[in-house]
């Protein structure tokens, strides 16, 4: 009798935590590094209260914004060891995990416009990228779009050579590093959470980023001056771990699914308003003196960075070249 009882007992503990599962929210953790008034900050509320609503609780989302969980730098390994489940970093960090071939997207002077970069993201060229991530043991879900990249510094940068000299922070895409060169200046890669008090002090003359991202994180505050260059796009891939998004239920997974593919229609379609309303909010404050380039300006700057595209083929391979040339029309040498 005593050991039937004993083995009752046990089953009941070995039944304990699956009963504490069932009865639990699975949590899922998602961090990024911007602030919660930006495209991807608000696409990421948007996700969280979708995914909620449509799992009827089944599912609680922890959003983590401003590097408040992990820096850029350590939030992908994080992810690959299960600490976190989800984030959504700019598609330049995926390169040190050796998917060099996101960098393409870096290319200065790719997309001529936001409905351009969407129809690559949503077509052959965003799903063949998301398909390198897999070996990883990453699954991507959605690209987000935070528009068109600025530059910044303590005066104009209007000509080429008015980059000359200056130290720029660049989050770390040898593409990027590759066209600061070109026109003269020094990049440095340096973990976004950095980037203010890098600025200020002068470690950094200057960098590059969207207007939301000059806005929230004040940025604008300590740069004299900054030109609406438009030169590069800036977006995010939402990927989360392969294992733990199998493993979820078919049904929750789906609505997941549902509510991922609604937050990216409504972060992508705020995002150029977003922009649009930091740069007039920048204006507006009078700290910084806003500088637009003039036809004449953006060939100098097209051309000085021209080379970048003959370049890039060592880097991130012919076959990713080839694919973005089709799909955008554009030429790669």
């Amino acid at each position: 009798m005593r050991k039937l009882l004993l083995a009752a007992a046990a089953a009941a503990l070995a039944l304990a935590p699956a009963a504490v599962q069932a009865q639990s929210p699975i949590v899922i953790k998602f961090s990024h590094v911007v602030a919660n008034d930006t495209p991807k900050g608000k696409g990421a509320l948007k996700f969280k209260e979708l995914a909620e609503k449509y799992t009827d609780g089944k599912v609680k989302i922890e959003v983590y914004p401003n590097s408040s969980l992990y820096k850029d730098k350590e939030e992908i390994e994080a992810l690959q060891l299960g600490s976190v489940q989800m984030l959504a970093p700019s598609t330049a960090k995926f390169a040190p995990l050796g998917v060099k071939e996101f960098e393409a997207l870096d290319l200065p002077w790719l997309f001529k416009d936001d409905a351009t970069y969407s129809s690559a993201m949503k077509g052959t060229v965003g799903k063949w990228l998301f398909q390198k991530l897999e070996a990883k043991g990453i699954t991507g879900l959605a690209y987000w779009d935070n528009g068109f990249h600025m530059v910044s510094s303590s005066r104009p940068l209007m000509k080429p050579a008015d980059f000359q000299g200056l130290k720029f922070r660049i989050s770390g895409s040898k593409i990027a590093d590759q066209y600061f060169r070109l026109v003269g200046s020094i990049p440095q890669i340096m973990a976004f959470s950095e980037v203010y008090q890098a600025l200020q002090t002068g470690v950094v003359d200057g960098c590059e980023n969207t207007a939301s991202n000059y806005l929230t994180q004040k940025f604008f505050e300590v740069q004299k001056d900054i030109t609406v260059s438009y030169h590069a796009h800036l977006q995010y891939a939402v990927i989360v771990n392969s294992k733990f998004w199998a493993g979820l239920p078919p049904d929750v997974r789906g609505q997941l699914e549902k509510a991922m593919a609604e937050a990216t229609d409504y972060t992508n379609s705020i995002a150029r308003q977003e922009n649009e309303d930091a740069l007039a909010e920048i204006k507006k404050s009078g700290k910084t003196t806003l500088h637009y380039l003039s036809d004449a300006d953006r060939k100098a700057w097209q051309e000085a960075m021209q080379p970048t595209y003959k370049w890039a083929k060592g880097r991130v391979g012919q076959e990713v070249l080839d694919l973005v040339a089709k799909e955008l029309d554009v030429k790669m040498n």
